[in-house]
C-alpha cells in the first residue's frame, strides 16, 4: 500500500511530463505579472507550509511583497500537475513563491511569519493534510538567504524546545526548479473567500529581536 508520508526517490518518482502549466493571468489581488523577471532591487524565496492556498494569503498582504504565486518544488518529476503531486510520487511539496523588496520588507519579517503561522514540527503533514506535499520547507536563492534561514531555524528551535519540547522538521535547501501550479490555485482564497484553509501555528512566537 502506498505511504504518502514516505519520500520517493528520483528512481521511484513518476515519469516527467512534457507539458508546462501555462500562467495566463496576472495576480488576482495586486495585478502583478507572476512570470516577470526579478529587478535588481527584488529577491525571491520559496516557503512550504502545508496547503498553499492559505499560506499564499499570508504573504500577499504584507507591505513590500511584490508578487506571490503557488507551485511545486523540492521534488523530482519535471512539470508535475496538481494530481501528480497529490499522489505523493513526485517528491514535490506545495510552496509559495514570494517576490519581495528587501528594502521595504526584511527577510527576517518573512521568516517570522513563516515560523509562527504553521506547525513546523509535524514532518510529512500539516494538521489533517497528510503527505510529503505538505511538509514544511524553505528553499533559498543565495548564500546570504540560506545562512539567515538556518540561523532563524536555530532560534525558533530553541523557542519550540522550551515551550513544546518538539523538534523542527523544516527542510532548508537551496532552491531547485519551481513549477507554477494551475491557474485556479493562484490566489485561491481571494477568488474563493470561503475556501478551505488548514493553516495554523503552534502558538509559539518567534523571539523578538532575533
Amino acid at each position: 500500500m502506498l505511504n504518502k508520508q514516505q519520500m520517493v526517490t528520483a528512481a521511484t518518482a513518476i515519469p516527467n511530463r512534457t507539458n508546462v502549466i501555462q500562467v495566463t493571468e496576472k495576480h488576482f489581488v495586486n495585478h502583478s505579472d507572476l512570470t516577470a523577471k526579478l529587478k535588481e532591487s527584488e529577491q525571491e524565496i520559496l516557503f512550504g507550509m502545508g496547503c498553499f492556498w492559505g499560506a499564499e494569503r499570508l504573504f500577499w498582504q504584507l507591505d513590500g511583497v511584490i508578487s506571490t504565486s503557488v507551485g511545486y518544488s523540492g521534488g523530482f518529476t519535471v512539470n508535475p500537475t496538481y494530481e501528480d503531486v497529490c499522489t505523493g510520487q513526485t517528491g514535490h511539496t506545495e510552496v509559495v513563491r514570494v517576490v519581495f523588496n528587501p528594502e521595504v520588507l526584511s527577510l527576517s519579517k518573512l521568516l517570522e511569519v513563516f515560523w509562527e503561522r504553521h506547525d513546523p514540527t509535524q514532518g510529512m503533514r500539516q494538521g489533517n493534510d497528510l503527505g510529503t506535499q505538505y511538509r514544511s520547507a524553505i528553499y533559498t536563492y543565495n548564500e546570504e538567504q540560506h545562512n539567515e534561514v538556518l540561523s532563524s531555524k536555530k532560534t525558533y528551535q530553541q523557542a519550540i524546545t522550551q515551550s513544546l519540547a518538539q523538534t523542527l522538521t523544516t527542510e532548508v535547501l537551496p532552491a531547485g526548479r519551481y513549477y507554477f501550479a494551475e491557474m485556479y490555485h493562484q490566489q485561491y482564497l481571494a477568488k474563493n473567500p470561503n475556501g478551505y484553509c488548514g493553516i495554523g501555528g503552534t502558538g509559539v512566537c518567534f523571539p523578538p529581536g532575533s
